[in-house]
């Protein structure tokens, strides 16, 4: 599986983007979708988790904020961030398993994109 970002940028607090990620072998089916983030000096991070059935999870630092989905026929996935914040600065990254347990934390993930720069200035 292949993944590729985009959609990342520049962005004043309060703004909005949205993330996508073209998966080269995607079917709804067949995988478990995930958003992560790295910011500088920090730990990676799950920002939310959509299973093969359309379960999803969030981080909660990001609840009611952000949204994943995904679109079947354009075989890409999404993360809607709305109302963001400095704090939300950082790479963010599209990743892929197997659907087994799919959770934002999972620990599992081993498909990964080359991610995608988000940052949120004051």
């Amino acid at each position: 599986v292949q993944l590729v970002e985009s959609g990342g940028g520049s962005v004043q607090a309060g703004g909005s983007l949205r993330l996508s990620c073209r998966v080269s072998e995607y079917t709804s089916s067949s995988y478990c979708m995930g958003w992560f983030r790295q910011a500088p000096g920090s730990e990676r991070e799950g920002v939310a988790a959509i299973d093969a059935d359309g379960t999803t999870s969030y981080a909660d630092s990001v609840k009611g904020r952000f949204t994943i989905s995904e679109d079947n026929a354009k075989n890409t996935l999404y993360l809607q961030m709305n109302s963001l914040a400095p704090e939300d600065t950082a790479m963010y990254y599209c990743a892929a398993k197997l659907p087994f347990e799919c959770y934002v934390d999972a620990s599992d993930f081993d498909n990964w994109g080359q991610g995608t720069q988000v940052t949120v200035s004051t």
